[in-house]
């Protein structure tokens, strides 16, 4: 068996999605607001909720989406090529 170190990086990425998909769902129901917006709560701690120009659905499905990214940046080798920038830590630049 592959030690930590060794062990193939395809390993490492698929660990991190599980873990990022398990950290990340939503919890409770669905409630309305005074302002007429929706809203749910993630298990990580975030609320999501709809906006003006965004469902709650897409709200959620981004939020899942940031979650996988960061956790697969962060174990992703360093040197991939990557389409979106990241520092030393591999996270996202932000300009």
């Amino acid at each position: 068996m592959d030690s930590p170190a060794n062990e193939p990086v395809s390993a490492s990425m698929r660990r991190a999605k599980a873990e990022a998909r398990t950290s990340h769902v939503t919890i409770g129901h669905v409630r309305r607001v005074a302002d007429g917006r929706v809203t749910i709560d993630c298990s990580c701690g975030m609320q999501l909720t709809n906006g003006p120009d965004w469902s709650l659905d897409e709200h959620i499905r981004l939020h899942r989406a940031e979650a996988r990214y960061v956790a697969l940046s962060k174990v992703a080798p360093a040197g991939m090529p990557r389409l979106v920038a990241v520092d030393q830590d591999r996270l996202p630049t932000l300009d």
